[in-house]
């Protein structure tokens, strides 16, 4: 299929090679992410081949969930081996998920910069660490010290919410102690536009109440229905305009598609509905 990136590179190709003819403008390509978790069962089938399809549906940046701190690689390659596969098909490796802890730290983040990442996403937080405020206090604490050896790497620390961190306990939530004791110069928030929503927060009021303070959208849509499953995006009920509308106040530096599970559609054909959706969106 032949992807807007290569009728964009073709034909900047032919004006330049053409002098009789008058100067084309294009309008500057989208940078449109995904985060690699949602093709995770087409890689493990075929690694190339899911690279291929990716992008040749059009997308340009991504989100690695394939890092192994045993031997150091990401989906069995070394991490400059892997990022060098990524981008000669113009999908630089923008970002990384990774548990990584302050004794693991410096590996995490030299295997990343060796890879080209930008940031690296603390994905989950596992539930005994989650158990009251106390942990959530605790964890903030660890994250600014894995922060500051980010920094020193050149690599940007941040956490994933999901759904958990809104719920009140000790008349708190996890989620406004993670934002209020972590250090914004250490820690940087990736925001799941899904999870916030099933969380019972509208995303851009959130933004609104805490800018600055979200340098990644994970751009993940739910389904009208009640029972709230993953959907394409465009296709569900999240009002992607109004999020967009605020992504300076956000700090949103860039965001990756994802999808955590499939019912309807497969994953390629979810992947290539939620790219060409955005790919179309004015707002974006």
């Amino acid at each position: 299929m032949t992807n807007r990136r290569n009728f964009l590179r073709t034909t900047a190709a032919f004006a330049a090679g053409s002098m009789v003819l008058p100067m084309i403008s294009c309008t500057k390509e989208k940078v449109i992410g995904l985060q690699l978790y949602t093709v995770r069962d087409k890689i493990k089938q075929d690694l190339d081949g899911t690279f291929n399809r990716l992008a040749e549906i059009g997308y340009n940046s991504m989100e690695a969930a394939g890092y192994s701190f045993n031997d150091g690689t990401f989906y069995g390659l070394k991490p400059k081996a892997f990022a060098d596969k990524l981008k000669g098909l113009g999908m630089p490796l923008n970002s990384s998920h990774t548990v990584c802890e302050p004794e693991t730290a410096e590996k995490v983040f030299a295997d990343a910069a060796e890879a080209g990442c930008k940031f690296v996403i603390y994905p989950y937080l596992a539930e005994p660490l989650r158990k009251n405020i106390d942990g959530y206090k605790a964890t903030a604490e660890k994250f600014n010290k894995i922060g500051e050896i980010a920094n020193k790497n050149g690599i940007r620390f941040g956490y994933h919410n999901h759904a958990f961190e809104f719920d009140k306990m000790e008349g708190q939530r996890g989620i406004d102690v993670l934002l209020a004791e972590t250090d914004p110069k250490l820690v940087t928030f990736e925001l799941d536009l899904y999870w916030v929503t099933k969380g019972g927060e509208n995303p851009s009021e959130f933004i609104k109440k805490h800018p600055g303070r979200f340098e990644i959208f994970h751009v993940k849509d739910m389904v009208k229905s009640d029972d709230m499953f993953f959907a394409p995006v465009g296709s569900g009920r999240i009002d992607f305009k109004s999020i967009f509308a605020v992504k300076e106040t956000a700090g949103m530096k860039m965001f990756f598609v994802e999808q955590d599970r499939f019912r309807e559609y497969d994953p390629f054909e979810s992947v290539e509905m939620s790219f060409n959706y955005l790919n179309n969106a004015s707002f974006v």
